[in-house]
């Protein structure tokens, strides 16, 4: 693979501690949620960076894929839900859900940039036969087995 860019980032204190990106264009403190038995303070968590990321990548490749097609996908969204949790046999796992609001398109067509969209994505890509990830448009799940 011809690697056109690569980001890096340092983590001190883990999921309790702090981020920063080298190019020092993001700087992050991070906080356990109440959930997963931290604290819940003010910062951020992996699972919430990693959504925004997805969400943006995924988003990109739906944008291309529908200029391609000449479809109107301006004014979409993409909502990324990261969950997590154990796995059964000693470690955690992910779990992501993409669902797709775009106002000025048909459903068929949605569905079909959603799943075009997913072959494309990097985030996609990288987390396939890894990670579950559920689409949805509108917050109605597509056919898993044409996903």
């Amino acid at each position: 693979m011809n690697i056109l860019y690569t980001a890096e980032a340092v983590v001190e204190g883990g999921r309790a501690g702090h981020g920063r990106t080298s190019d020092g264009k993001l700087t992050v403190e991070l906080s356990v949620p109440r959930e997963m038995g931290g604290e819940g303070g003010r910062g951020t968590n992996p699972e919430q960076l990693f959504a925004v990321g997805y969400a943006a990548c995924f988003q990109s490749a739906l944008l291309s894929v529908a200029q391609g097609r000449k479809l109107d996908a301006s004014d979409s969204e993409i909502t990324a839900r990261v969950g997590i949790g154990p796995t059964g046999h000693g470690g955690f796992g992910l779990a992501v859900a993409l669902d797709l609001h775009a106002p000025r398109l048909a459903r068929a067509d949605a569905e079909e940039l959603m799943r075009r969209a997913h072959e494309r994505c990097p985030y996609s890509n990288a987390t396939r036969g890894n990670v579950d990830v559920t689409l949805s448009v509108d917050g109605t799940e597509l056919d898993r087995r044409a996903a």
